[in-house]
């Protein structure tokens, strides 16, 4: 075994974990799930059967990643955030056959606390602050808060906002990479 699993955590049958991979207390990882190298999953997380998880992605406690839902890289999932799987579901119904899929791509930040309503793709290197409700797509870098989600700015890889000068650039602080906007979209300066 090339990953940690404390000794409360179960894991599944025919699970593939990647190297490096810490999975903590009283969390369960259900059957045919996918989780990449160097992840780090918190206290009483649930990852649902097939769910995909990439390299580096950090899961903070009381997760739950349901059926349907995929990480790329570096993608980081706050404490007690929350996705969804079925848009109108309802205890006396079975509608596993209607689960629909949430893509959350490379190097987005998903908050405490913040819900992810299915059926949604989360844009690269986005961020969803904490308590939001994701209700439609995610541009990448965009950044999203309140309850339905608004785009209120932009932001960089290293999480920090975008200040764009009057000629469409921006630069990260930390990073000091530069950002460029044009129609209503961001990408960084190579």
């Amino acid at each position: 075994m090339d990953y940690f699993a404390h000794e409360t955590a179960v894991v599944d049958k025919g699970c593939q974990i990647g190297e490096g991979t810490k999975i903590w207390h009283f969390s369960h990882i259900m059957t045919n799930c996918r989780i990449g190298k160097k992840c780090n999953i918190g206290q009483n997380v649930v990852v649902s059967p097939e769910v995909i998880l990439g390299d580096k992605v950090k899961v903070q406690n009381n997760v739950s990643i349901y059926t349907g839902v995929i990480c790329e890289d570096d993608v980081f999932l706050g404490p007690s955030m929350v996705f969804t799987n079925i848009t109108n579901p309802r205890s006396a119904i079975v509608r596993k056959n209607k689960y629909e899929a949430t893509l959350v791509k490379k190097g987005a930040s998903i908050g405490a606390n913040a819900t992810i309503v299915c059926g949604n793709t989360i844009g690269e290197f986005s961020f969803i602050g904490a308590g939001t409700v994701v209700t439609k797509d995610v541009k990448p870098y965009a950044l999203i808060v309140g309850n339905p989600g608004k785009q209120i700015g932009w932001m960089s890889e290293y999480g920090h906002r975008l200040d764009f000068n009057e000629k469409g650039i921006a630069v990260c602080p930390e990073s000091k990479e530069k950002y460029k906007i044009e129609n209503d979209r961001v990408r960084k300066i190579v």
